[in-house]
């Protein structure tokens, strides 16, 4: 395999979180009969109305967007201005420190165009780049595709009562070895565990001690649970140089389709993702990016009556996942995802998975594309129709317990 083929093959997108979907569901051959029930795709969020539709005022502003014609189909390549100054005030108000929407913030294509953006705008093939241990299935493919190595931090969620169970000693070390970059999601994808403050503080004064950049991805912090608190890091005492927040209005507010997305943070990052922009896709979509202009001005109660859904989704499932021997898994405390560890199986995790598609009607994400480590586990988006996730969960079930070892 020659260099550009193996670069290219490490990337392995096949089970990547939205494509499994394409796999062809009668792939794999079952034993017994199929469970049957209305198909589920749990890779991703379901915004169609019978699930959680987008804002109402969301269509409105992008024909609005639409009607300014070149003015808004053509902004600067880090975004609309005036956009970038009302964005600005609500994520000042949001994390609690003050923004420069000028200098300090760029509108994106997708918040997966932003950590593109701010990873290659700190890391150069050779460097060392920590990342959490599991997280996000594009920082370590993102990190490796550009040659850098990753040095892996593992995070004990299932055994952790408050907080992440990042293994601080290990990110210390990982500075210690020359780490200049740290990736990690808050609330955690695929967990959905929040970071404690005295954690996020820890990662702070690390990053300050050894001078590393950190890049956090805070896409799901407004979908937080009853008694649940969140510290945002640039908040923190952190070097205000060394660290982007990643953000968007995506899974939460069902918006994903319009692909927006911001970073914010030291000046001369943004700086850099504006000019690698320029030549990647000159900009977020300008007709698109009108949207932003309901991101934190939903109507009253809007944003208040999503979290309630979701959590009582996620209780109906947490319950029928819990009922079922030997799988381990923790009650997220924000966001709409379920990252259940399973019983050993007779079979292994990708045919397993192929069952779901094939005798359940189900599709989920491997935990592997969150971490090599975790074979043994699946990740569900649960932004779905509230009854056909339900009935999904408990096709599940039923198949854990038809191939438990």
């Amino acid at each position: 395999m020659s260099l550009i083929e193996d670069k290219f093959a490490k990337l392995d997108t096949e089970h990547a979180p939205g494509q499994e979907g394409r796999l062809v569901s009668g792939m794999a051959v079952g034993i017994g009969d199929t469970l049957g029930g209305t198909p589920v795709d749990f890779s991703h969020g379901d915004v169609n109305p019978a699930a959680f539709a987008p804002p109402p005022t969301a269509l409105e502003a992008f024909i609005a967007g639409e009607a300014r014609g070149g003015s808004q189909a053509y902004t600067e390549y880090r975004g609309d201005r005036t956009l970038r100054g009302i964005l600005s005030e609500r994520l000042s108000l949001f994390t609690g420190k003050e923004l420069d929407g000028e200098n300090e913030l760029i509108l994106t294509p997708g918040t997966q165009g932003a950590l593109f953006l701010a990873i290659a705008s700190c890391v150069v093939a050779g460097d060392k780049v920590a990342i959490m241990r599991p997280d996000y299935f594009a920082n370590r493919k993102l990190v490796e595709f550009l040659g850098a190595e990753t040095v892996p931090v593992e995070m004990d969620y299932l055994n952790t009562k408050e907080g992440s169970g990042i293994c601080l000693d290990q990110l210390e070390a990982a500075f210690k070895a020359g780490a200049k970059t740290f990736l990690f999601s808050n609330p955690n994808n695929p967990t959905g565990v929040v970071y404690s403050a005295a954690e996020i503080t820890q990662i702070a004064s690390l990053a300050n001690r050894y001078g590393s950049t950190v890049i956090v991805d805070q896409l799901y912090s407004r979908l937080l649970y009853s008694g649940v608190n969140y510290t945002h890091l640039r908040a923190t005492d952190i070097d205000t140089n060394n660290v982007v927040t990643i953000m968007g209005p995506s899974k939460t507010e069902s918006l994903s389709g319009y692909r927006l997305g911001v970073a914010f943070g030291a000046k001369h990052l943004i700086a850099r993702m504006e000019k690698l922009q320029a030549i990647v896709s000159l900009r977020a979509p300008g007709y698109c990016q009108a949207v932003f202009n309901t991101w934190f001005a939903e109507p009253d109660g809007w944003i208040e009556e999503r979290i309630r859904q979701h959590q009582s989704i996620r209780d109906d499932l947490l319950g029928i996942f819990l009922a079922v021997p030997g799988i381990n898994v923790r009650p997220p405390e924000a966001g709409s995802y379920l990252f259940p560890q399973l019983p050993k199986l007779s079979v292994p995790l990708y045919d397993f998975l192929a069952f779901l598609r094939s005798q359940a009607a189900v599709t989920v994400t491997p935990g592997t594309e969150f971490s090599p480590n975790h074979t043994d586990s699946i990740r569900l988006n649960f932004s779905q129709n509230h009854s056909a996730a339900v009935h999904a969960v408990e096709r599940i079930a039923g198949l854990v317990d038809r191939y438990r070892a």
